[in-house]
C-alpha cells in the first residue's frame, strides 16, 4: 500500500510519527510525505522513513492567501501519485488535505485525519471557537476517520460531527528509549555536566512560546530560591518567548538555577536523571513529554488542561494545578523534593499508566485504522 502523511511543518512528522513510519516500511509499504520544510530551526531533527518528501508552502493560518499556492502544490502531489491512504495533521495541513484530497476520495483513496488536540475545548477562546469549530465540523465529512487522540476531543467529536470517530491512546512513545536507570547512572549524568548529585533536578520540554507558559515555572523558581533550596530547573527547547523567559530569569536573579537548554533532540539522556517533571501549558492534546516522564518514573507536576488531567491525577501520580498559579507549584515542588518515598510513589503510580501509551500498544490500536 501507498502512504503520504501530511502536516503543516515537517517537524511535526519528524517528531510524532517516524515510529509508525518505520512500521509502514518494515511491513513492505511506501510511505511519502508533504509538508512544510522547517527542520533548519529544529536542531537535530531529521526525516527518516520516507521514499520521498514533498514540499509544501504551508502556513499555519489557515487564512493566509498563502495557503492557496499551498493547495495548488497539494493538490499536484495527490494527483500524481495514487495514494492508499492520506494521514493527515495538524490544523492547517487537516483542512488543505481534506480539501486536495476530494477527487482522490472519490477514486478509493482513504482520508485519515489525526487531530492531536482541538483548537476549541472547554476553557478556549471565542477566537478558538469561531475559527476552528466551524471548519471542523464542516469538513468532517470530508475524511474517512477522524482519531482523537484524547478522551475529551473523542466525546466530543462522537457528539457532534458526522464521520467515523476513533480514539487512541496519545500518538505512541518509544519504551526503549525512554525508561528509568540506575542511580549511578543517573549521578554519572550529572557530574559530565556539572551538575551536583545532591540538586533537586526539574526538567519541563516545550517550545519557548505562550501556550507552554514556562514564566510560571520561573515565578515559582524565585519563591524556592527565596527559601534557599538547592533545585535546578532545565528548560528545553526554543522559540518566541526565549528572550522574554531570559529577562525574566535575569530580573529575578536566577541565572545560577535556570538553565535553557535550547532544542534538544537527546532527551531520553537529560529525563532519566531528573528528579521530577513539570509543564505549565495552558492547552495539550496529549502531551509526549508527559507520557516520557512516566516511563522514567519521575513524578509530574502539571497544570490542568485537558491533556494533563488525562494523564496526571493528583495524589497518584503527580499534582495538577492552575497555570498561572505559581505559588501553588512552588509549594507542590517544595512537597515532593522534601518526601523521596512520595516521589517514589508518584513515579511507579506513573510508570504503570504509561503502559497504555507506548508505541507498540499504541500502533496496535492505529494500525486496525490505517490499514
Amino acid at each position: 500500500m501507498k502512504y503520504l502523511y501530511v502536516a503543516t511543518v515537517l517537524s511535526h512528522i519528524c517528531q510524532f510519527h517516524l515510529p509508525h513510519m518505520k512500521k509502514l516500511k518494515d511491513n513492505g509499504h511506501i510511505v511519502h510525505v508533504a509538508a512544510h520544510d522547517n527542520l533548519s530551526v529544529k536542531n537535530g531533527l531529521s526525516l527518516k522513513y520516507a521514499d520521498q518528501f514533498y514540499e509544501v508552502p504551508f502556513e499555519r493560518s489557515p487564512f493566509d492567501p498563502k495557503n492557496i499556492r499551498a493547495l495548488s502544490e497539494l493538490r499536484k502531489v495527490i494527483g500524481q501519485n495514487y495514494y492508499d491512504v492520506i494521514i493527515c495533521n495538524t490544523p492547517v495541513g487537516g483542512v488543505l488535505t481534506r480539501i486536495g484530497a476530494v477527487k482522490a476520495r472519490k477514486k478509493g483513496t482513504r482520508v485519515i485525519y489525526i487531530a492531536h488536540g482541538f483548537h476549541f475545548y472547554n476553557g478556549a477562546s471565542k477566537k478558538n471557537w469561531l475559527i476552528f469549530y466551524p471548519l471542523e465540523r464542516t469538513l468532517a465529512h470530508m475524511n474517512d476517520t477522524l482519531i482523537t487522540i484524547n478522551e475529551e476531543d473523542y466525546q466530543f467529536a462522537k457528539e457532534r460531527f458526522s464521520c467515523n470517530v476513533a480514539h487512541i491512546h496519545g500518538i505512541g512513545v518509544d519504551s526503549e528509549r525512554y525508561h528509568p536507570i540506575s542511580n549511578e547512572k543517573q549521578i554519572g549524568w550529572r557530574l559530565e555536566n556539572g551538575y551536583s548529585p545532591d540538586d533537586f533536578m526539574i526538567l519541563c520540554t516545550g517550545e519557548l512560546n505562550d501556550n507552554k507558559n514556562q514564566k510560571t515555572l520561573i515565578s515559582a523558581a524565585s519563591l524556592l530560591k527565596a527559601k534557599g533550596r538547592s533545585i535546578k530547573i532545565l528548560l528545553a527547547g526554543n522559540g518566541p518567548n526565549e528572550q522574554t523567559l531570559k529577562n525574566q530569569i535575569k530580573m529575578n536573579n536566577l541565572e545560577n538555577m535556570i538553565d535553557l537548554l535550547g532544542y534538544r533532540t537527546d532527551l531520553e539522556t537529560i529525563l532519566p536523571s531528573v528528579d521530577l517533571v513539570v509543564s505549565c501549558s495552558y492547552r495539550e492534546g496529549m502531551p509526549l513529554n508527559i507520557i516520557e516522564a512516566m516511563l522514567c518514573r519521575k513524578p509530574v507536576l502539571a497544570s490542568i488542561n485537558r491533556g494533563h488531567k488525562e494523564l496526571v491525577s493528583s495524589g497518584e501520580n503527580g499534582y495538577l494545578f492552575d497555570p498561572d498559579d505559581y505559588v501553588s507549584l512552588a509549594a507542590r515542588i517544595a512537597e515532593i523534593a522534601n518526601d523521596k518515598d512520595l516521589a517514589m510513589r508518584f513515579g511507579e503510580c506513573g510508570f504503570n499508566r504509561a503502559q497504555a501509551y507506548t508505541s507498540d500498544h499504541v500502533w496496535e490500536e492505529l494500525e486496525a485504522l490505517i490499514m
